[in-house]
């Protein structure tokens, strides 16, 4: 790749300190050294989501683990960004581009339960820990459609300290994004997939999200193969639901939009959205099916319509919720 600097310098790649961050970050550096040859260095930057203790909900979600990666790349301190793209604030700064969004990992929650429990074998009354009001409400629902009871309670921290509550037995069980613990090697430890009919994903769950500065043409051109086409189609359907919703990633909506195959060819995606009062009493869940987007502007009308269909069936009421 020809750059405006020396053909050799390694390219700078932005991550958080995190074990799952900086996991991802290396499987994305390994496919930047494939595509231009060049090496890459990991520069760890910590962000205001990691050093706050605060829940999530109530420090806004929005941008708190993706602010000062950008920071970064516009003070020229890094070369590119790597995010989780459900931690990305929908709107997307000029000066900013989303070079590529690599084949998602799956958007699946999974629960890890104590004594290799499913969610329906929890015993009554059991204590789920999770930070997310999404979460929260769909496990609620979930449990009521059982007859259950569960007490869902909010929890942060990285991957080991939310399985050391269930290990430590002060909690029954917790539910994670199945990208996560697959990224780190420790999906053998789900005890059950939570299927999206029970439990919608966040919207861009399993996605990463590759970004550069605009002015970086060469990067952006040589990250742009890395882009997979129908995971961008899927996930700005899906962020475009939440932000049609005006909705932060903290608030209680989940979206998964998946491809409808008819044999080999794949022919409709399906978007299916939720948003959800914290303790489960109210949801409401719609879905619709289109033709497979064939650009940015299809794709992003299909998650406008279905959250306009949302906000008529009163997702309005129910935004303004937040765990506490």
């Amino acid at each position: 790749m020809n750059d405006t600097t020396t053909p050799q310098r390694p390219l700078r790649l932005g991550t958080r300190r995190s074990q799952l961050a900086m996991a991802q970050s290396g499987q994305v550096a390994e496919a930047v050294r494939r595509v231009t040859g060049r090496p890459v260095e990991l520069v760890e930057i910590t962000t205001y989501g990691d050093v706050s203790r605060e829940a999530l909900a109530q420090i806004g979600g929005t941008g708190v683990f993706v602010s000062a990666l950008r920071d970064a790349l516009l003070a020229g301190e890094i070369d590119f960004a790597v995010h989780s793209l459900k931690d990305l604030p929908t709107a997307q700064p000029d000066d900013l581009l989303l070079a590529a969004i690599p084949r998602r990992e799956d958007p699946r929650d999974v629960l890890v339960a104590r004594d290799g429990l499913t969610f329906e074998d929890l015993p009554r009354g059991a204590r789920i820990g999770t930070g997310s009001p999404r979460r929260m409400a769909q496990l609620n629902a979930w449990a009521r459609s059982l007859g259950q009871e569960i007490e869902t309670v909010p929890i942060r921290g990285n991957i080991d300290t939310r399985v050391g509550f269930v290990e430590s037995g002060e909690l029954d069980a917790v539910v994670l994004a199945a990208a996560g613990l697959t990224r780190i090697g420790r999906i053998g430890e789900a005890t059950q997939f939570l299927e999206p009919d029970q439990v919608l994903p966040a919207p861009g769950q399993g996605a990463l999200a590759i970004e550069c500065a605009v002015t970086n043409a060469p990067l952006a051109a040589a990250l742009a193969e890395l882009d997979d086409p129908h995971t961008r189609a899927a996930v700005t359907a899906e962020r475009a639901l939440l932000a049609a919703l005006e909705a932060g990633c903290s608030a209680p909506v989940g979206a998964l939009a998946d491809l409808l195959a008819s044999g080999q060819v794949v022919t409709e995606m399906r978007l299916r959205g939720v948003v959800g009062s914290t303790d489960g009493s109210t949801l409401v869940q719609l879905s619709t099916t289109g033709p497979v987007p064939a650009s940015e502007e299809d794709a992003l009308a299909l998650g406008r319509g279905l959250a306009a269909e949302m906000l008529d069936k009163g997702a309005a009421g129910l935004m303004g919720e937040r765990a506490l």
